[in-house]
Formats: structure tokens, C-alpha cells, sequence
């Protein structure tokens, strides 16, 4: 059976406090999720019907999260980029983090195997 998963990164440069980081990771799974809800119904639906898997990572620089963007988006695999709207911690505009798929692990897994949870 295939598994499916969706995985938040987060980065760790901004110093955002652990409820900052909770809020963007929450406004990434979302708008990734909408997203896959309308591209690829049946994805989103087997996800959804067996558990809804997340698995939130950590990059360290803007740049890393970037490159993995790259690979995301040459590999095909849906994704979501959060700006902050800056009415707290940061600047308007700072990317914060990024929600991927849900899709299937196996897939994800080849871009973000190498990062380590948040």
C-alpha cells in the first residue's frame, strides 16, 4: 500500500519563538493541503483517510530552503511558500517556511530524507 505523508520545513534562522514557528507551520500544512485538495483529489484523500502524516523539519538558511524548492518544483511535487505578513516578529515578506504535498513519502522522502526534525 502506498504511503502518503506531508512535510513542513521551518526555518531556524529567523529566531522565531516556538508559537511563531507553530503558527507558520500551521499556515503552510493548510494552504499546501488546499492545494492538493484541488490538484490531485485522489492523493489528498488517501492522506487524508489514513491519518493525515506530518513530519516537520528544520532548514537553516533562506538559501536552503530555496534549493530544496528547486528540487520540489523540478520533481514536480506540490508545494507552498509562506510570507510572513509581518505584523509580529518579522519583516512583511520573510519566507518562514514551506508545506510539501501531501504525496507520497517515497517521493518526498528523495528531497528532504537528508533533513532533521524540527
Amino acid at each position: 500500500m502506498e504511503e502518503y505523508k506531508q512535510v513542513i520545513l521551518v526555518r531556524t534562522d529567523l529566531k522565531m519563538s516556538t508559537g511563531k514557528k507553530c503558527a507558520q507551520s500551521c499556515h503552510a500544512s493548510l494552504s499546501a493541503s488546499d492545494m492538493v485538495r484541488i490538484q490531485n483529489k485522489g492523493f489528498w484523500k488517501s492522506w487524508k483517510n489514513s491519518g493525515q502524516k506530518k513530519v516537520v523539519l528544520k532548514v537553516s538558511t533562506l538559501e536552503q530552503l530555496t534549493e530544496v524548492v528547486k528540487k520540489l518544483k523540478s520533481n514536480k511535487i506540490p508545494y507552498f511558500v509562506v510570507k510572513d505578513a509581518g505584523l509580529t516578529q518579522l519583516s512583511p515578506g520573510t519566507t518562514t517556511a514551506v508545506g510539501i504535498g501531501p504525496d507520497l513519502s517515497e517521493e518526498i522522502d528523495k528531497i528532504t530524507g537528508d533533513l532533521k526534525l524540527l
